[in-house]
């Protein structure tokens, strides 16, 4: 068994391990999050500024049940960062010390990514795409579809923003060296504008300047963190 199969296998048993732990986290925590789903709905819907409509028996029910999922993700994250990094720690040799920070800066830099996306790509773009109505032409829209395309942009946004630290993993196990990161910068860009593309809920430059940015400042970070802690 080569190197790497040993250290994913090691990866794969202790999330194992972790599994129960995270199935009753979401469990638990769906149920709580549903039973106050209606005023978060409520709060989301006053933020962007929308109506909703919906179209089967059954929409209401499954989209406060997404809200509640995503909401349970987002509160857990620290367990699912702490499991993840654990798991990593043994096979690639990463101190207490090392993973207690990859905890910590992996949150950070996650809820940061969905407060941007919340409080400014979501606004922007809502409102860009909801501008070609017209008086002939009004928008009538699925709660389903609302409460589903507010929750994969945020928590896809907290996780895009988590760039630095996986940099500095990849430099630190001496998978991605940070003489790569520096000689390519200009691939990132344009890695990271193919991003904002897909991710960003509308076509315009400005929305997706409001992620490439971001997103290349932190690519930015991410060398220069490498630089301060000297690792090669």
């Amino acid at each position: 068994m080569d190197t790497t199969t040993q250290r994913l296998a090691i990866i794969i048993k202790d999330l194992r391990r972790a599994v129960l732990a995270m199935v009753l986290a979401l469990l638990f925590g769906c149920i709580g999050f549903y039973s106050i789903s209606r005023p978060l709905l409520a709060a989301i819907q006053s933020h962007l500024h929308q109506k909703l409509a919906f179209f089967t028996v059954a929409e209401p029910f499954l989209a406060h049940l997404t809200i509640s999922l995503a909401m349970t993700i987002f509160t857990i994250m620290p367990m699912l960062s702490y499991f993840l990094w654990r798991a990593l720690a043994k096979p690639f040799k990463l101190s207490r010390l090392l993973v207690f920070w990859f905890v910590l800066f992996t949150c950070f830099l996650f809820y940061s990514g969905a407060a941007f996306c919340y409080f400014v790509t979501l606004p922007y773009g809502i409102d860009f795409l909801l501008d070609f109505q017209t008086e002939q032409l009004r928008p009538v829209i699925s709660i389903s579809e609302f409460v589903s395309f507010v929750s994969i942009f945020v928590l896809a946004f907290g996780l895009i923003f988590e760039l630095p630290i996986f940099m500095i993993f990849m430099a630190k196990i001496k998978i991605l060296p940070r003489s790569f990161f520096e000689k390519n910068r200009r691939y990132a860009v344009l890695v990271i504008s193919i991003i904002a593309a897909l991710l960003t809920p509308t076509p315009d430059v400005f929305n997706m300047m409001l992620m490439g940015i971001p997103l290349y400042m932190l690519y930015e970070v991410g060398i220069i963190v490498l630089k301060l802690l000297r690792i090669a």
